[in-house]
């Protein structure tokens, strides 16, 4: 019988540790060919819209698919995992956590390949719940020594801070005056927002920076500018089919002919070895991340195995 498996089980099944090893194995068996990811589709309705997204691992005999609905300002997310020989339902997984840490994970191996290897300033603008599994992932993939955080409300900015230094053991999370300090500093610079407007300029760049820009999955959203475009000498998204559809950060400047998709790299092809990654510490990168199936599958396989050693979930019968 197929498992049920809840949020709180997730949280304690799925460490950033165990996120980070299996998300980076679905970028790199994508970036191989040996995984098959089908971009998000959405059904929109007056009141609510029904986003999916699925894929399949065969090496590691998995496939499911993500579904959630998103109205009136809320989000509930499922993913279906499924046997890809037997065709097997094997869980079903309430899947915001699931989610919310898997792309904190795309984000950290995206820093992994990418950013400079002494980097040890990391500047984070979003404070919402996203924003939280980001900076656990940065930190446990460089030597991060101090975090700069920005968002709009000053209350929730203080409130995230002093949560995060609590988290992370006392690492010191410092609320920015503004997107500038944190752009200015940053050795590594997370986005994570829903903003429809670029949210810092690219010109305060210093030489050597990564940038992973997590927050937008619609053409109708922007957090960066053309100008962290141009003066990007790597630019690598998740998956190339799914930004074209997707990525509003890069739309613009390829519409306007300052970029062109044959310039831009996958993530899984860095991370396999068939695409080179920074080329110097000054180099400026950017990760521009829209989340795939794939990553779902990877680590919604290892939440049901972890669940069946320990015998946690609610088997289920159909």
């Amino acid at each position: 019988m197929p498992l049920f498996i809840r949020e709180e089980e997730v949280l304690r099944l799925l460490p950033m540790a165990d996120a980070l090893a299996c998300v980076e194995e679905a970028f790199r068996l994508h970036g191989e060919g040996r995984a098959v990811n089908n971009p998000r589709t959405r059904v929109r309705t007056e009141g609510a819209t029904l986003h999916s997204m699925g894929g399949a691992i065969p090496s590691l005999k998995a496939l499911g698919y993500k579904a959630y609905t998103t109205a009136r300002g809320r989000a509930q997310f499922h993913f279906y995992l499924y046997d890809c020989e037997s065709g097997e339902l094997l869980a079903m997984i309430q899947a915001s956590h699931l989610g919310q840490i898997r792309t904190g994970a795309a984000s950290g191996v995206a820093t992994r390949h990418m950013a400079r290897r002494d980097a040890r300033a990391l500047g984070v603008i979003g404070t919402g719940f996203q924003a939280v599994a980001q900076v656990e992932a940065v930190c446990a993939v460089r030597p991060i020594e101090r975090v700069m955080v920005f968002g709009r409300r000053a209350e929730r900015r203080r409130a995230f801070c002093e949560e995060m230094t609590r988290r992370l053991g006392g690492l010191p999370v410092h609320p920015a005056e503004g997107p500038e300090e944190v752009a200015r500093e940053a050795d590594v610079l997370v986005t994570i927002t829903s903003s429809r407007e670029p949210v810092f300029d690219g010109g305060q760049l210093k030489a050597g920076t990564h940038v992973n820009a997590a927050g937008s999955n619609s053409l109708l959203r922007r957090e960066i500018d053309d100008e962290t475009v141009r003066r990007s000498g790597l630019i690598a998204v998740d998956d190339r089919e799914q930004a074209k559809a997707e990525c509003g950060d890069l739309f613009g400047p390829i519409q306007r002919g300052a970029l062109s998709w044959e310039a831009v790299r996958e993530l899984g092809e860095v991370v396999a070895g068939r695409s080179p990654g920074r080329r110097d510490d000054s180099e400026i990168t950017l990760f521009e991340s829209q989340g795939l199936a794939v990553e779902d599958v990877a680590v919604g396989l290892h939440v049901y195995r972890r669940a069946k050693e320990e015998g946690v979930g609610t088997e289920v019968a159909l």
